[in-house]
């Protein structure tokens, strides 16, 4: 056998080297400086040490237009491949912002398709590492053609493996519609912006003057519009955060999330739980700490922390089983559904359902918020897309009232009557049309009218006859649509019950192509 010419063995070797250098020395200190790390690695960082397997590594761009023919880089700008995370196979790109400012070209675009195709058909996460100044000018159509490719498989890959962008610099224009098909969207603070048209353009258009990080920062997004679930300080620890967020999710639509490794006993009892609810309805207090109690560990990994506070959702383990986690929040607008709340909660309900992550709901909610900006803004529409995602999802579904439950929000969260599994109720719960005094003021407005300086007294009285008669959990109880009224102290061991027994659970929807979601 001839031995190997060294002469191509050094080509290969200097092809290699060149598409590991991308946009050159001075460019990366320049990457450096602005505090961002490269494709490279970004990648090394994010996938287990030396696990990363690059592909094509030494393509090139096809433009002849502009003098492109005399700037050619191995890789094009974008860095693809696959490697493991925690010993699973996950597929990924990340665009080179050294080189042509990460813009997409035609064979950039099909690099990227090539292991979103690679990621459906192996049934593995698809990670997105967005760093680029939009499409590439010099390629024109060729180059939005890319991005319209990259967002059919986006469209198809939903619901088959979980899909995860961190926008780690600029992400402009056609560019963020990739991203936002995406299940989850991490941004870095202070490096990295969003928006379908930039500060100068809306200057031009509308006279607003506005800085990129108040358009598209990760402050803005994470807050006011919602589009992004997670802001990191950096990108090490954005990297690390999607390692994290990973280790609840299955590898695909037919898998199981990874277990935990939790020593925390089943049936561990909380006691504080006893008295961590107010018996003052008016009272606030924080539902996290309520999760914290029960949750293996008192571990939660907050989705979407800075925007609707109202609600809660994110991802923990029980019995170091994976489940997603919904839960009105009293210590913010009093726990209430509105638009914004019920968007996050659906979509985040959507998602457990499509990977077959069980959800519990801890409800205390006092209704939907009143008010013109609701009405206008869709409030109907848009609490209708709670209703439906709980509805429709299949999966096993626990709901724990731990106070309130009135109206049309107790029927929207998870109430027996949308199919879920088992509902449990604490002793104090209130669940009703309205509250008390709502309910006195409308059934006995004549009496209350007629009492002249005793209505005080009167309605306290009539509050009281109401909650003991109808406001609590007992009445729900009786008719089924509560399960069990537990103590607060065992709601772990109950939980982690139910979900033992619902693990070979089986439910259908009606056969159809899709439902139509109220948009």
């Amino acid at each position: 056998m001839a031995d190997k010419d060294p002469s191509s063995l050094e080509e290969l070797e200097k092809r290699l080297d060149a598409a590991r250098l991308g946009g050159g020395t001075e460019r990366i200190e320049r990457q450096h400086s602005s505090g961002k790390l490269t494709a490279h690695e970004r990648v090394d960082l994010l996938l287990d040490p030396e696990s990363f397997v690059e592909i094509d590594a030494l393509v090139t761009h096809r433009c002849r237009d502009f003098g492109m023919e005399q700037k050619i880089v191995p890789g094009d700008g974008v860095v693809c491949g696959y490697g493991t995370i925690d010993n699973r196979i996950v597929y990924v790109f990340a665009q080179d912002f050294t080189v042509f400012g990460g813009s997409l070209s035609e064979t950039n675009a099909s690099k990227i398709c090539k292991v979103m195709d690679l990621a459906v058909e192996n049934g593995a996460p698809l990670i997105g590492l967005n760093d680029s100044g939009g499409a590439r000018i010099q390629e024109g159509v060729a180059s939005l053609g890319g991005y319209a490719d990259i967002f059919l498989r986006n469209t198809l890959a939903s619901g088959v493996v979980p899909q995860i962008s961190a926008i780690m610099g600029p992400c402009a224009g056609g560019a963020v519609y990739s991203p936002a098909i995406t299940d989850f969207i991490f941004m870095v603070e202070n490096t990295s912006y969003m928006f379908v048209t930039g500060p100068d353009v809306i200057k031009t258009v509308t006279h607003e003057e506005v800085t990129k990080e108040e358009l598209g920062g990760a402050a803005t997004h994470s807050a006011k519009s919602g589009v992004c679930h997670f802001t990191r300080a950096n990108d090490a620890a954005c990297l690390l955060a999607i390692r994290q967020l990973l280790s609840y999710l299955p590898s695909n639509n037919l898998d199981e999330a990874p277990p935990g490794r939790s020593e925390d006993p089943p049936d561990r009892e909380a006691p504080e739980l006893d008295s961590m609810v107010p018996a003052d309805p008016n009272r606030p207090y924080d539902m996290k700490q309520l999760i914290a109690a029960i949750v293996d560990d008192a571990t939660f990994f907050e989705v979407h922390s800075n925007y609707a506070r109202n609600i809660v959702v994110g991802f923990a383990r029980l019995g170091n089983q994976s489940v997603g986690v919904v839960a009105n929040q009293p210590a913010y607008l009093a726990g209430v559904l509105d638009i914004d709340a019920s968007l996050k909660a659906a979509r985040f309900v959507r998602f457990c359902d499509a990977f077959n992550i069980a959800l519990v709901t801890f409800e205390d909610v006092p209704g939907f918020l009143p008010g013109t900006q609701q009405e206008f803004g869709g409030i109907i529409k848009h609490g209708a897309k709670l209703l439906y995602a709980y509805a429709e999802a299949t999966v096993p579904k626990l709901t724990v009232i731990t106070r309130k439950a009135y109206g049309g929000a107790y029927c929207v969260m998870s109430s027996k009557h949308l199919r879920t599994d088992v509902n449990l109720a604490y002793p104090a719960a209130e669940i009703a049309v309205m509250g008390p005094e709502g309910a006195v003021n409308i059934l006995y407005r004549r009496e209350l009218a007629a009492a002249g300086e005793e209505a005080s007294a009167v309605r306290a009285a009539k509050v009281a006859e109401y909650r003991e008669r109808f406001s609590n959990p007992y009445i729900a109880a009786e008719r089924g649509f509560v399960d069990a009224v537990i103590e607060p102290r065992t709601t772990r061991g109950h939980l982690i019950r139910a979900l033992r027994q619902l693990a070979g659970k089986r439910q259908a929807i009606p056969a159809k192509k899709h439902g139509n979601l109220p948009i």
